[in-house]
């Protein structure tokens, strides 16, 4: 695995672009992770992951339209990169092979 560094929180963020897609924008994407994480976050914390991941080439990003709705504002859409789902992949699997060592090492931690 190619060392780059990818925090929980980071890793969250990146996931819900990930499956929000089109709709992955920083007020959505707030709106979905206090769902799933069943807590309440600022926008600064998500805003910063954001910016730090598509600093690291993990995600790109581009204004939507205008809309009315919004004041005439803009929003800006997150998409994930090949890079960016290249690393949710591998964090994937490094994750799926701990939890399926666990049975494994709680075996060979009683034999000591």
């Amino acid at each position: 695995m190619k060392k780059t560094k990818l925090g929980e929180f980071e890793e969250l963020v990146l996931l819900t672009v990930a499956a929000l897609q089109q709709d992955a924008y920083g007020v959505e994407i707030k709106r979905e992770l206090e769902s799933r994480l069943k807590e309440k976050l600022s926008v600064g914390s998500i805003q910063s992951a954001l910016k730090r991941m598509e600093d690291k080439g993990f995600l790109t990003s581009q204004f939507g339209e205008a809309t009315a709705k919004r004041g005439g504002k803009r929003k800006r859409i997150y998409a994930t990169t090949s890079h960016g789902r290249k690393v949710l992949e591998e964090m994937k699997d490094i994750r799926t092979q701990l939890w399926s060592a666990i049975p494994k090492l709680a075996f060979e931690l009683k034999a000591i």
